[in-house]
């Protein structure tokens, strides 16, 4: 099983080797230019990150900066949009539905390390996707960890850590987050 392989089979895997090292360098370089690029050529970066991104809808708003590990593991829905300082550390697949709002500096993370020592020092990697459904907002300084799941019209509120899965119509907050109230009158 190739680096790759492994890392998408949720196996732990080793960041170096040529094929992972050349997949960041060039989400590296896709991002740099995303986020250099003048607010005036609004075009072109939507042009950069449909190139980054595995899928997107059409209406898609990034403020820079903006920072992944590859982008081809991230999918975003229609009428996306993350305010600045968004990280989604994209080791594993990152599924984010239609009309989601994320507000400043919002780390999505879905890498981690091996709690023993010995395998930590020997650079092994692991991941595991995360979900989020349609109309969610989370907001600033929220991060979401490895194998989140969160339901539709989520609200995670700001600096929240969420460590587990969430069904949907909910306002969640804390850390680790738990559920604050429940969104009446939604399907």
């Amino acid at each position: 099983m190739s680096i790759r392989e492994k890392m998408l089979a949720r196996e732990p895997f080793e960041l170096n080797g040529d094929e992972l090292t050349s997949l960041r360098l060039k989400a590296r370089l896709l991002t740099e230019e995303f986020n250099i690029t003048s607010v005036q050529y609004n075009e072109r970066r939507v042009e950069l990150l449909k190139q980054l991104f595995g899928s997107t809808g059409n209406s898609i708003c990034i403020e820079p900066t903006f920072n992944c590990d590859y982008g081809y593991n991230i999918h975003v829905g229609e009428s996306f949009y993350a305010n600045f300082g968004c990280v989604i550390l994209d080791v594993a697949e990152v599924r984010i539905g239609a009309n989601c709002l994320l507000a400043p500096q919002v780390g999505i993370y879905t890498a981690t390390h091996p709690l023993e020592p010995q395998e930590r020092n020997r650079g092994l990697v692991l991941a595991s996707p995360i979900s989020i459904g349609d109309n969610c907002w989370i907001g600033g300084r929220a991060v979401i960890n490895p194998g989140v799941t969160l339901g539709d019209n989520v609200v995670v509120a700001s600096g929240s850590v969420v460590t587990k899965s969430f069904g949907s119509n909910l306002v969640i907050g804390g850390s680790p987050a738990k559920v604050m109230k429940e969104i009446v009158g939604q399907s």
